[in-house]
């Protein structure tokens, strides 16, 4: 059948149309992305703006009919942090409901963290043994371990590449304070998480997932997309060690020159690097191995999985 996962993410919202039956790998058939930054669109009060909302409503309609002109069977709508945290949330919900006729799930952040172990799981499959997952987002960063499909600990923290940018680092390049106060930030928040993985047996692989470590890897040498999906990338905290002031020191422009980071995304990266950089430092981690699949796949698996079980 042919699926389309709908991610209202807190930078993009992606569709990703693939054909897919249970017990068979999930096959990429067509993607969508528009990009909205939800999370920069958030008023004083913590709320998304009427413009946002129209933006949001309208970006909706439009991925909902291409669903439909690719012969879409079902669409699997959800939502992260930026309209999970939102003041207006339900109300946001409610009219992009009744203008779209698509109901948003919003996916709480321990959702998102067990959702991407789940497809880290099945891509590396049960000979990695116990996996330690992290994953940055536009509004939070998600850790989870385990050795199953399920993780035993699974953590949401509010340290999202494009939260951070819009709340801590307003300069173009930021001062060098800004980056220390959200670097000591960063790393206060993090070190809370610690206890809570710690106390279980240290992973056999640690594999990273999202945008914002596929530039990191990048930058650091791991191979670019045109390569494909089964080359291994990884990210080692010595590379990144060496490239966070670098990036600090750069405007937003000259970052979006460098191979393979996007210009929509350029302006967080440092704010991106630096969760990195905290997460892999406290957590003992020295390198990371980037996993293709993430949330979006992992949404899709749940649902083939509910499929072979009905």
């Amino acid at each position: 059948m042919r699926l389309g996962v709908l991610d209202v993410g807190s930078n993009t919202v992606h569709l990703l149309v693939v054909d897919a039956h249970p017990g068979a790998r999930p096959l990429p058939a067509y993607s969508h992305k528009a990009e909205l930054k939800l999370a920069e669109l958030l008023d004083e009060d913590g709320a998304i703006g009427s413009d946002g909302v129209d933006r949001l409503t309208e970006t909706i309609r439009v991925a909902r009919d291409i669903a439909e002109d690719k012969g879409v069977e079902e669409i699997l709508p959800f939502a992260t942090s930026a309209v999970r945290e939102a003041a207006n949330a339900e109300g946001v919900l409610a009219r992009v409901a009744q203008e779209t006729d698509v109901k948003l799930e919003v996916l709480s952040g321990e959702d998102e963290a067990r959702l991407t172990f789940l497809a880290v799981r099945r891509w590396f499959g049960w000979s990695a043994g116990r996996l330690l997952v992290v994953d940055i987002g536009g509004g939070s960063l998600e850790i989870a371990y385990g050795l199953d499909e399920e993780p035993d600990a699974a953590v949401s923290l509010p340290l999202g590449a494009g939260r951070l940018t819009a709340g801590w680092l307003p300069g173009d390049p930021p001062d060098a304070e800004q980056v220390r106060a959200l670097r000591r930030h960063v790393r206060a928040e993090v070190a809370r998480s610690v206890g809570v993985i710690s106390r279980f047996s240290p992973p056999d692989h640690v594999v990273a997932t999202s945008k914002t470590f596929k530039q990191l890897a990048r930058l650091a040498g791991a191979p670019g997309s045109s390569e494909g999906l089964y080359v291994q990338r990884e990210l080692s905290r010595e590379s990144l060690e060496q490239w966070v002031p670098r990036l600090a020191a750069m405007p937003t422009a000259e970052r979006a020159e460098l191979p393979g980071v996007s210009e929509g995304r350029a302006g967080q990266l440092l704010a991106g690097a630096l969760v990195a950089e905290a997460t892999m430092d406290l957590f003992g981690i020295e390198a990371v191995e980037i996993c293709p699949w993430a949330l979006r796949e992992g949404v899709i698996l749940r649902r083939l999985d509910h499929l072979r079980a009905a």
